[in-house]
Parts: C-alpha cells; structure tokens; sequence
C-alpha cells in the first residue's frame, strides 16, 4: 500500500509537470523555440488564483478561469513583444530573451506580491480512503491525474483535427511554404502561446494545490522539470511531453520515498542523460532529416 500510495502521488506530480510540458512542446514544434519563461507563467496563475479566492472572495472556479485569461493574454503579450520581433535572429538571441523575460517576470510578481512566501489555499481538498483506510489518496491527487488526461486527449484530437491544429501542424513542417499556402503563420504561433499559457495556469492552480506554498520563484523548478520532461518523451510530441511528465513525476516521488530527498533532482536529471544517450531524440521523439 505505501508503494502505491508514492505511485499515485508520482502520477499526480507527473501530471502537472506533462501540463506545462505540453506548452513547452507545443511553443517548440511550431515555433521552434524554447520558452523559459513558460514555468513563470505558473507562478503567474497561482497568483492571481490567490489574490482572486483571499483578496476578491471569488469561487475557485472563477479564480481559476480568470487566472487561465490573465494567462493568456500575458503569453499572448510576452510572444508579441519579446519573440515576434526575433522571428528571423539566432537561437541563442531568442535563448537570451526568455531568460530575461523569465527573471522579468519573477521579479515583476516580487515588487507587486513580495518575496515572502504565502499559504495557498487549495481549490481542492479532501482526501479518499481506500482497503479500509491503508491507502488515503488526495481528491486533487486524483483530479490533476484526470485533468491531465482529458486536456492531452483533448489537445491532441484539436492539433490532429481542428482547422487551427492543421495549420499548426503545416507551420511546425515549413513556415514558408504555409505562408504561401495562406496561413497566418504569426496568428497560429500566438494561439499556440496563448494555449500554453493557458495549461500553465491550470497546472500552477494544481501545482499550488497539492504542494500550497506560493512564492515569486515557485515555478522555476518545475518550468525546468518539465522542460526536462519534455525531452525526456521527445519535444514537439504531445504524447510524448505527457509520457515524459508522468515518468519524470513517478521516478522523483520513488527516488524521494526510497532513495534521498536530497539526491531526488539528481538523479532525474541523471535518468535524462542516460536515456538520451541511447536515444537522443526521447522516448516518442522522431528523427528528422535535413537536405543539404
């Protein structure tokens, strides 16, 4: 029962890591670029999920609808002003950009809310007991694991089927030749960040949850984890982003429960290397060949 109990809390950890890896992969194989900033846009959410449930007295669904607009809007915005004008620069000026809008944004969120940390309040609460009271599981344990699956679902049937998702797909081939084809190809990469975004503020409202600290820094760590998740499964799948979210989440709730706490992040990060070293590309990932 202990084990499975870790199992469930790696899962559900592994869930909100595949919902912001899903924005990372999706920013990626449209836009081909990384966006560090996306694991801020999680501290975004949560506060403004905070400030609308303790300052507004809002509901939580509310606040968690009006932190996924705020979210939306700010990944609309940070795309047009930071990235847009970089359509045609190198890949270490775009790199240079999102670490400065990252560090922008942290310290935006520390002179309007303050450095200090603050208790979230969980949108969610309640905890299921199971085998006669062996295995107690959180019930937002369970519906981030839930969440998680309906929105990759749900993401993947819309960039397979949906007009949008097509021309997703064509800029993701050749920007060029969908331009020319008639696609707005700066359109589609704005909805591409704003849908990102959007899963950002979910996961920051479910990360907050589960773990209810909240602070200026709180996305940072799992931004980078789910980054690390993204490769992991193979940047540019949704599958594989939400594969990769849920093994990462598994291996550091085990290695925190069996191993170390200390050596958790470690040896995550360690599993990644070993796993790229056999297969560069991830877990789902494709080779892509160039011609010259």
């Amino acid at each position: 029962m202990e084990f499975l109990s870790y199992l469930i809390s790696g899962l559900s950890l592994g869930s909100v890591y595949a919902l912001i890896a899903l924005g990372y992969t999706m920013v990626y194989g449209i836009a081909k670029m990384l966006n560090f900033a996306h694991g801020d846009v999680i501290m975004i959410g949560g506060y403004v999920s905070f400030i609308a449930m303790n300052s507004a007295g809002l509901p939580a669904g509310v606040a968690i609808l009006l932190a996924v607009l705020v979210c939306t809007v700010l990944g609309v915005l940070i795309e047009g002003l930071a990235y847009k004008p970089l359509r045609e620069a190198t890949s270490l000026a775009v790199l240079i950009t999102a670490i400065g809008v990252s560090y922008f944004l942290q310290n935006a969120a520390q002179l309007i809310w303050g450095a200090n940390p603050v208790s979230y309040t969980p949108v969610i609460t309640g905890t299921v007991s199971l085998a006669g009271g062996k295995l107690n599981i959180s019930i937002v344990s369970i519906v981030t694991i839930i969440a998680c699956i309906v929105i990759m679902i749900c993401l993947q049937l819309f960039i397979s089927k949906g007009k949008i998702g097509k021309a997703m797909r064509a800029c993701s081939e050749d920007k060029g030749a969908a331009q020319l084809m008639g696609i707005n190809v700066n359109r589609t990469i704005s909805i591409t960040f704003a849908i990102g975004s959007a899963l950002a503020a979910i996961a920051g409202v479910l990360l907050c949850s589960a773990y209810p600290t909240l602070m200026p820094t709180t996305g940072s760590m799992p931004g980078i984890k789910a980054f690390t998740a993204a490769v992991f499964g193979g940047i540019g799948s949704v599958p594989g982003a939400f594969i990769g979210g849920l093994l990462l989440g598994i291996i550091e709730s085990l290695t925190k429960a069996y191993i170390s706490t200390q050596l958790a992040n470690s040896i995550v990060f360690a599993v990644l290397i070993i796993v790229l070293l056999f297969r560069p590309v991830g877990i789902l990932g494709k080779k892509i060949s160039e011609k010259v």
